[in-house]
């Protein structure tokens, strides 16, 4: 077992890695701070996610795009479900928003905010192409410029290293 902490010899043995593992631990404050800014923007979009979508993401299991209420689905046989991403409350937005935000899957979540029609209702095809608006904002704000802040502040405290080095 205690040859699994075989690498972290090479940690010691190597400047480089040294360096790098330094400036790693250093900037655990920054990071906090940073991951602090990420969550409040991520509350504000889920709030807004809620205020647009709450309710929205139900479907039925026979015919999601003719059967557009839970009566009629009932009465067909079918069940009444919902997406397993959805906007109904802050915290299963704020997951949603992770989901999407990890840009894997993203596009299935949009294509059911398009497909919108309102709360309790089921969806109608492209019914609100504009709600594309609001992933494209996420994906550029939540993703791209957070991720260039992480590194941002890598590269800062990797740089500061360097120099005390």
């Amino acid at each position: 077992m205690l040859r699994t902490l075989r690498p972290l010899r090479f940690i010691s043995h190597n400047v480089a890695m040294r360096l790098i593992v330094g400036a790693l631990i250093e900037s655990v404050g920054s990071i906090f701070n940073v991951l602090i800014v990420v969550a409040v923007v991520y509350l504000i979009f889920a709030i807004v996610g809620v205020s647009f979508f709450g309710g929205g993401f139900w479907y039925c299991s026979i015919d999601k795009y003719t059967l557009h209420n839970e009566g009629q689905c009932l009465k067909a046989g079918g069940d009444w479900e919902n997406q397993d991403h959805n906007f109904d409350n802050v915290s299963e937005a704020m997951m949603t928003l992770f989901v999407v935000s990890s840009l894997e899957g993203w596009p299935d979540i949009m294509f059911y905010a398009l497909d919108f029609t309102g709360p309790d209702k089921g969806p109608t095809y492209n019914a609100s192409p504009e709600m594309m608006i609001y992933f494209v904002l996420f994906i550029l704000i939540g993703s791209f410029f957070f991720l260039n802040f992480f590194i941002g502040v890598l590269f800062l405290e990797y740089n500061k290293a360097q120099r005390e080095e």
